[in-house]
């Protein structure tokens, strides 16, 4: 895991210090959540704090953001300020396509994914 961070289909770049490190301890807590609710993942060991050992998988082109602040493109496709705070959290899901600028989708376009 980098400290390395894009936008809008890598046309921004920077860096984000320890975000590599955040990451993948976020990354491995959710990994082994799924793993006690017999949800199995590709996770194999995580040796160290930027890198983890994983089984080869076919990967489900989409991305996850969970919005607890209004920012960015949600505060464009709601009219609302930025740095408002959400009262529950929102979750998104995205279609990772660079050609189609990843859209946004549901919980149904991902099951047929």
């Amino acid at each position: 895991y980098k400290d390395d961070a894009t936008a809008f289909d890598g046309a921004k770049k920077g860096t984000i210090n320890n975000k590599g490190r955040i990451n993948n301890r976020i990354a491995c807590m959710l990994f082994e959540m799924l793993g006690k609710k017999g949800i199995p993942t590709h996770l194999v060991e995580k040796p160290d704090d930027r890198n983890v050992l994983v089984r080869k998988l076919e990967m489900l082109p989409v991305e996850v953001v969970v919005r607890n602040v209004v920012a960015g493109s949600l505060a464009k496709r709601l009219g609302k300020e930025e740095g408002m705070e959400l009262p529950s959290p929102i979750l998104e899901l995205y279609y990772k396509n660079d050609d189609l600028h990843d859209p946004m989708i549901n919980d149904y376009h991902a099951l047929v994914m």
